[in-house]
């Protein structure tokens, strides 16, 4: 994907696709990473609901005392994700979970990695899905789909494009 914000919708294949409402639960997918943290931070200062799926288990411990809910498990593991999307609006997936040092026993590599999230979003009925740094290839799990550039962006703009993103009623065509 070439742009710095480029969102693009695809109709809506799913029956459960839910109608928005302001401030529907997002899940962050590599809240761990330092990426996700300003993600994070800026989707909590909202007011709704703000889940986390992290693998570190000190991350996810200063997570709950900030009173985020938070999913502890293995990036890579598609089950683990579609059991703590369960309910969300939107997913925001920071591809840096997918590629860097962590362990991951149910992928090979990155793409692997990314291919499970997109099908577990699809498993747990996630509507619109923020893809941040880059996507999988092949067919949205979601109605909608928004990637959001990092080459070059402040961590703050990337999270605020963020924000903007799953605030929007729709995704702009």
């Amino acid at each position: 994907m070439s742009g710095a914000n480029r969102s693009f919708i695809t109709p809506p294949t799913r029956r459960y696709a839910r109608t928005y409402a302001p401030r529907m639960p997002v899940i962050v997918v590599g809240a761990d990473t330092p990426l996700g943290h300003g993600v994070l931070a800026a989707l909590s200062s909202g007011g709704g609901e703000v889940r986390a799926f992290v693998t570190d288990p000190s991350a996810g411990a200063r997570l709950r005392a900030a009173g985020i809910r938070v999913a502890l498990g293995d990036v890579s593991d598609g089950s683990h994700l579609a059991g703590a999307a369960v309910g969300c609006y939107s997913a925001v997936l920071l591809a840096e979970a997918a590629i860097d040092g962590r362990e991951r026993s149910f992928a090979s590599d990155g793409d692997e990695v990314l291919a499970a999230w997109a099908a577990a979003l699809g498993e747990a009925g996630v509507t619109r899905a923020i893809w941040v740094g880059t996507a999988p290839s092949g067919e949205p799990a979601t109605p909608e789909v928004a990637v959001v550039e990092t080459g070059g962006r402040s961590p703050a703009d990337i999270a605020a494009a963020v924000v903007e993103i799953d605030d929007g009623r729709s995704l702009p065509r």
